[in-house]
């Protein structure tokens, strides 16, 4: 497990977020370093994928500002979204295993299930139950896949209640 640090003490440090997703590469992409406590790493990073991309109830595009929150003990993490002049477009919720951090590589991989918490809270997604069934993940590592389940719960009912804000605090 990587030090906590403080890039305040000396400027902001850069690292790479690399996405992994049944086994291979999903993306790579700068990032950086807002905070690492020791369980929990948060990045910031612009919208990486080339273009943009409608899901319907949101668009990510160039512009868009990333603040993201890793785990080293949970089965998730939590990416705030802005437009580039600072507006809440909402929270994406990603279901992975727990985050490792080492030689500058934030390592994360996707477990297919997402959610989507739009910026007031009154929309709330559900997102690839699909996807994950197809996966397999159930039959090859069912410990991986409770977990999965559990934090895609978790997460939901943290969406539905208080909201996501006293998570990132």
């Amino acid at each position: 497990m990587s030090a906590p640090s403080d890039p305040r003490a000396d400027g902001p440090d850069e690292l790479v977020v690399a996405l992994t997703k049944a086994g291979r590469t999903k993306i790579r992409y700068p990032a950086e370093l807002v905070r690492d406590d020791g369980v929990r790493v948060t990045v910031r990073a612009p919208w990486a994928a080339p273009g943009v991309r409608d899901f319907g109830f949101v668009r990510f595009e160039p512009g868009d500002v990333f603040t993201e929150h890793y785990w080293r003990d949970r089965w998730f993490a939590v990416k705030e979204v802005r437009t580039g002049d600072g507006g809440l477009k909402g929270w994406y919720c990603d279901i992975t295993r727990p985050a490792v951090l080492a030689d500058g590589v934030l390592a994360v991989e996707d477990l297919d299930l997402d959610l989507w918490v739009s910026a007031d809270g009154s929309c709330v997604l559900r997102l690839d139950e699909d996807e994950f069934e197809e996966s397999g993940l159930a039959e090859q590592d069912p410990a991986a896949a409770g977990a999965a389940t559990s934090a895609l719960d978790e997460l939901e009912r943290l969406a539905r209640s208080e909201g996501l804000a006293p998570l990132l605090a």
